[in-house]
């Protein structure tokens, strides 16, 4: 066979097999109850720099963020095409701060910052900054808080963007601001101690007064939160997928919606 033909039959099963790909994901689609959707999604995108490692050797690893950010605002738009009104997107943790060289943060914290930007000028969604800002630099805390505000009466899908977050440091956190907020009204510590309730601490997390989250994915194979949610998480159903996030397809989502809307969720009792 000559190279054209060969080049010929190429494309051909190429479009063949992104047609039987669009047909299996409409399928899967079709057979999904809407009233058996999650209300919160939220999402570990793990992976970003082993795809980069596989994907482009040798090159910076601001590459596999990028393409994770870009698959990030993809996942968001795929949410709120199915009418799922809470996303929460854990993309910087506590951890990763410590461990990792200015030369590798500082074009993570870039795109991180262009993602929050980018999600809050679509003009639909409702933007929220998850986490400890002040472990951020100056300038980008400051460019976050814009983005929210600016994003703050908008009706869309509520996206929460977890970055410098750490579930015990947000635990520490919501502690910190409980005992502040009783020490103004006057209480003791022993009056404290004995009247606390869950719900008093509920309503000093970063994601106070919202829904807990129903369906945690996440990808790259981990099977592990690593902090993520810890408080939020008690009854959360939990879907682990091999694919590096770059890779996640929407057909992967809809399989982990699948999943979910297949399982009796008991609550713990």
């Amino acid at each position: 066979m000559s190279f054209e033909g060969w080049a010929r039959d190429t494309v051909d099963r190429v479009q063949s097999w992104g047609f039987l790909y669009r047909y299996y994901e409409k399928r899967l689609l079709s057979r999904l109850d809407p009233v058996a959707l999650p209300r919160h999604v939220a999402v570990l995108a793990d992976g970003n720099r082993r795809w980069a490692r596989a994907n482009a050797p040798g090159r910076p690893l601001v590459i596999g963020y990028q393409a994770g950010a870009d698959k990030l605002k993809e996942f968001v738009g795929w949410c709120a095409e199915l009418g799922i009104p809470l996303v929460t997107l854990w993309v910087l943790s506590t951890d990763n701060l410590r461990r990792s060289e200015e030369a590798e943060i500082t074009p993570l914290l870039d795109v991180i910052e262009r993602l929050v930007t980018d999600l809050a000028s679509t003009g639909d969604y409702r933007v929220q900054v998850v986490g400890d800002p002040a472990l951020l630099p100056t300038e980008m805390a400051a460019n976050l808080r814009a983005a929210e505000q600016a994003t703050a009466n908008k009706t869309g899908c509520h996206v929460n963007v977890a970055i410098a977050y750490g579930g015990r440091h947000e635990l520490r956190d919501a502690v910190r601001s409980l005992l502040a907020s009783e020490a103004e009204k006057g209480t003791s510590l022993g009056d404290l101690s004995d009247n606390l309730e869950i719900d008093d601490i509920s309503g000093h997390l970063y994601t106070a007064g919202q829904p807990d989250p129903d369906l945690i994915i996440r990808t790259s194979g981990e099977q592990r939160l690593s902090g993520f949610l810890i408080w939020q998480s008690a009854h959360s159903e939990f879907y682990f997928c091999e694919a590096l996030w770059p890779d996640f397809r929407k057909i992967d989502f809809v399989r982990a919606l699948r999943s979910y809307a297949q399982r009796e969720r008991r609550f713990g009792t």
